[in-house]
């Protein structure tokens, strides 16, 4: 092993509501004092209830992935378990999220864009 994730980093024109969209998803708390890190108006930090801290970094001109666009490309999408994929259908639908994919419901998975339109599934386990 060369190195231990500590933080996923995600480019987005607002990173205040971002990790506040992401702290409904994970739970956790957002800027959370933490010496490796620094907050502000281009940075915020997600220290999620488990798993790596999500950082989200202002990007002026911010261009969002159009899934499944390669013209526009996800570069990178999170994937997050859950126990009952219909309540957290619903509940990350509340939050901002927007649908990209049910075709795979059926097989305990769906396609969502946050608030900035990065990518990520919500796979029941």
């Amino acid at each position: 092993m060369i190195a231990e994730m500590q933080c996923v980093v995600l480019d987005c024109p607002d990173p205040a509501s971002l990790a506040a969209f992401y702290r409904s998803v994970l739970g956790g708390e957002v800027n959370r004092p933490d010496p490796r890190w620094s907050t502000g108006a281009r940075w915020a930090t997600l220290h999620a209830a488990a798993g790596p801290v999500l950082a989200f970094q202002r990007v002026e001109g911010h261009r969002p992935p159009r899934w499944p666009d390669p013209e526009h490309p996800q570069q990178i999408h999170l994937d997050f378990a859950v126990t009952d994929l219909d309540r957290a259908h619903g509940e990350v639908l509340a939050a901002g999220a927007t649908l990209l994919d049910e075709s795979r419901a059926a097989e305990g998975w769906r396609v969502y864009a946050d608030p900035a339109g990065h990518p990520f599934c919500l796979i029941c386990d």
